[in-house]
């Protein structure tokens, strides 16, 4: 054995971690097969490979029996006594049988075994590092697309895009900088497979969490959030001290943080909003920019009759409904939106068992209004 390789089995276990051990097996494995392949031999052997003196000698083993069989696997106990006297039935006898020329096949063999081992190797260093960082986002590089997917390139690893996981606003081309959010973590024969998202609500938590210091200190925490990503999302904040304001923490002073996020997601509208265990409290919460007037609960059907001002029913439900959507999404409650003078008819309002007080009527919020911070 060169001493190329034997330098070269100490590199792989301080570099890439693999034992000498697990790589001495292998190519005892392979030269074994490849004694088969090259000298058309279907007998049983063993390859012995010995560190210290470099050597590699390969070993027939044939059964001790009474009747020989086959010559290839079994040896008689009289031909065995030959060899060593102290031989009986069942046990196994050894000859060297190495080849002449079979260093120079040994030594390709071990080579293209050092080589596969060390890419299952780094395939696998790659999958331990990526596994552990799926739920989080990642800077990433557009390097090629096709028909279905875009390839994101993450350093080591290029990172799968699906079509349904790109922002419908967004158009990448090559050499695009990119965040990503990691969905998921594959363990594939060509190696580790990571499937990234641009539209999943983690990416906005994470955009949030890195963009907020109280986030990430715990000391908001993000309840819920609704997307509908590269047009609108509504997450709900709650704060763990009183002196805190969650939702004018997450919008920063001028709008300067949430603005960050939105410029990072396209222009995708974010409302935040405010969040309560009392769901009358939380859905008129979460139909924000709209007034609301009143909550009326259905807690069998978890369901909810939310009235609001005639001239806010418009921007109650949204365009196509998008903000009783997401705010549907956003606390888990059927909302059905009435106008006041709807609900008059209906008689469902007033209602005196209200918790929510009367709003004055007021210009309609703007998105800039929307994001200001709060006294």
């Amino acid at each position: 054995m060169s001493s190329e390789l034997l330098d070269a089995f100490e590199v792989l276990e301080k570099q890439k971690g693999i034992s000498r051990e697990v790589l001495i097996e292998a190519i005892e494995a392979a030269l074994v097969t490849a004694y088969k392949r090259n000298f058309n031999q279907a007998q049983n052997v063993r390859v012995d490979l010995n560190l210290n003196t470099g050597t590699m000698l390969v070993y027939s083993r044939k059964d001790v029996v009474e009747e020989v069989e086959d010559e290839r696997l079994h040896i008689s106990l009289e031909d065995a006594k030959v060899i060593n006297p102290a031989y009986e039935l069942g046990d196994i006898v050894e000859q060297e049988v190495t080849p002449r020329n079979f260093g120079r096949i040994a030594a390709q063999t071990a080579k293209q075994v050092v080589t596969q081992r060390v890419r299952e190797a780094e395939r696998g260093l790659i999958f331990e590092e990526f596994v552990d960082r799926a739920d989080d986002i990642v800077n990433g590089i557009v390097e090629r697309m096709d028909a279905r997917n875009l390839y994101v390139g993450l350093g080591k690893v290029e990172a799968v895009l699906p079509q349904t996981e790109q922002m419908p606003n967004e158009h990448y081309k090559p050499h695009d900088r990119i965040k990503v959010y990691i969905t998921k973590v594959e363990r594939t024969t060509r190696g580790p497979q990571v499937f990234v998202s641009r539209t999943h609500p983690g990416l906005l938590r994470r955009l949030f969490e890195n963009e907020v210091p109280e986030i990430y200190d715990g000391i908001v925490e993000i309840k819920s959030i609704a997307r509908e990503a590269g047009d609108r999302s509504k997450i709900s904040v709650f704060a763990h001290r009183d002196d805190i304001d969650p939702v004018g923490s997450c919008v920063g002073s001028k709008g300067g943080r949430v603005q960050t996020i939105v410029n990072e997601l396209s222009g995708e509208k974010i409302d935040i909003v405010e969040w309560s265990e009392e769901p009358v409290v939380f859905v008129a919460n979460a139909l924000s920019p709209s007034k609301v007037l009143d909550v009326q609960v259905n807690e069998e059907a978890k369901s909810t009759t939310v009235v609001v001002p005639d001239y806010q029913l418009s921007l109650a439900i949204g365009k196509r409904g998008q903000n009783a959507r997401l705010a549907a999404k956003l606390t888990g409650w059927k909302i059905d939106i009435k106008s006041e003078t709807d609900a008059r008819e209906l008689g469902i309002y007033p209602n005196e068992n209200s918790s929510i007080e009367l709003v004055e009527s007021g210009e309609e919020l703007d998105d800039f209004d929307f994001y200001e911070e709060k006294e």
